[in-house]
């Protein structure tokens, strides 16, 4: 069994926090850019907790 990294967000966990987040319609005029997938977001607010980087310094596959 491979190891989790702390800054993962467990599917069980995510059960419990998706309920919780808003649900964003894209707008159909001016929609902006595409919006990052919620999980990956917190995946990478986790990271940037866990190893106190800076934002800029985010790797590229945590959005």
């Amino acid at each position: 069994m491979a190891r989790r990294r702390p800054w993962e967000v467990e599917d069980e966990l995510w059960e419990l926090v998706e309920p919780l987040l808003p649900k964003v319609e894209r707008r159909f005029r001016y929609p902006g850019r595409r919006r990052l997938d919620d999980r990956k977001a917190l995946c990478g607010i986790l990271f940037v907790l866990y190893t106190g980087i800076q934002w800029e310094f985010l790797p590229q596959e945590l959005g």
